[in-house]
């Protein structure tokens, strides 16, 4: 997946080089949607999901002032 955006954003910048920007605009946005994509995919995933002990709130006691 981190190949297809890699592409994606490589051919966004060589068609904005060759001054193409319909098609840098429409590569830059795809690879923006894959990269945000996957970012939700790999947080949401119960495998291969980021494990983040600073969101995790369950063990935590009640703090009373």
């Amino acid at each position: 997946m981190m190949a297809t955006i890699f592409a994606t954003t490589l051919l966004a910048f060589v068609s904005g080089w060759r001054r193409h920007g319909r098609w840098s605009l429409l590569f830059f946005f795809a690879s923006l949607a894959l990269s945000s994509g996957l970012f939700l995919y790999e947080i949401y995933s119960p495998e291969y999901g980021f494990r983040m002990p600073w969101i995790q709130t369950y063990a935590a006691g009640v703090v009373r002032a």
